[in-house]
């Protein structure tokens, strides 16, 4: 096995497990799932028979990640942070065939208590504040705040807020990194120099 698993928890057969990734205690993955390589399932953490998590992704505990969740690589997910999979469930009714799929792109952070509703695109390198609730999709590069969540800026691939000059330039304050924000499609980019 190129794989950790704690002696408490459950693997089902099935699942596609990638080199090098850590499974925690009293996490249950379901038949099915696919997991990449490097990643750490914190403890009491479910993943549903079709969800997908990528490459180096960091599941904090208490995590339910449910079929038709789609997680890229190097993706953060916060302690106790909620999918959901069904926009009106009820006990007495299937919805099985009404599942959204709620993709998380390349190096998205949710933060902790963070409620993601399903049917929306978590745009990459984009931070979700703890305790939002995001209830629409989500620009790559956004810093999302509050309930209901809302944008209150722009960061750079470090998370860190980038404030941007005149011309629509900002640098990292941490890594130097230079972005460009089109402030008509409110969009940011970074810029390869």
């Amino acid at each position: 096995m190129s794989y950790t698993v704690d002696r408490t928890a459950v693997v089902d057969e099935g699942c596609k497990i990638g080199e090098g990734t850590r499974i925690w205690h009293f996490s249950h993955l379901v038949s099915g799932c696919k997991v990449g390589k490097g990643c750490s399932i914190g403890q009491n953490v479910v993943v549903m028979g079709r969800a997908v998590i990528g490459d180096g992704v960091r599941i904090q505990n208490n995590v339910s990640v449910y079929d038709g969740v789609i997680v890229e690589d190097d993706v953060f997910i916060g302690p106790s942070a909620v999918f959901t999979n069904v926009v009106n469930p009820r006990a007495f009714i299937s919805r099985k065939s009404e599942y959204r799929t709620t993709k998380i792109r390349r190096g998205a952070s949710i933060g902790a208590n963070a409620t993601i509703v399903c049917g929306h695109e978590i745009g990459e390198y984009s931070l979700i504040g703890a305790g939002c609730v995001v209830t629409h999709d989500v620009k790559p590069y956004a810093l999302i705040m509050g309930n209901p969540a809302r944008q209150t800026g722009w960061v750079g691939k470090a998370g860190v807020k980038l404030e941007f000059d005149e011309e629509g330039i900002a640098t990292c304050p941490m890594t130097g990194e230079r972005y460009r924000i089109d402030r008509e499609k409110e969009e940011v980019e970074p810029i390869n120099e």
